[in-house]
């Protein structure tokens, strides 16, 4: 079966999430979402409304373009890199005024 748009939405959403060492409930009350509904939409089980996601990519302080950019990597089924290592790392970029997290290629 086919990967999903929403499956694949979550996946990259909690890789973001882990990759910050943040928890569930620390990032559904910062885009003030029930941490249930957060933890269905990470999980694939929820579609989320785009004004959901940009609450969530705030939280998560990365850009949304950036997270889709991976989704639609996940589901060509390839991936973007253009090392060759065949790997996408999320990885925290200095920006002003604050930390950003940014989608970066190894």
């Amino acid at each position: 079966m086919a990967l999903l748009l929403r499956e694949a939405l979550g996946d990259s959403l909690r890789r973001v999430r882990m990759s910050q060492s943040r928890t569930l409930r620390e990032v559904s009350s910062m885009a003030r979402v029930s941490l249930g509904y957060l933890s269905e939409v990470e999980r694939g089980r929820k579609e989320a409304s785009s004004e959901l996601l940009a609450s969530i990519c705030d939280a998560l302080d990365v850009e949304l373009a950036d997270v889709l950019f991976d989704v639609s990597a996940l589901l060509a089924g390839v991936s973007p890199d253009v090392h060759g290592r065949g790997r996408l790392q999320w990885t925290t970029m200095r920006q002003r005024p604050k930390a950003r997290t940014a989608l970066r290629v190894w």
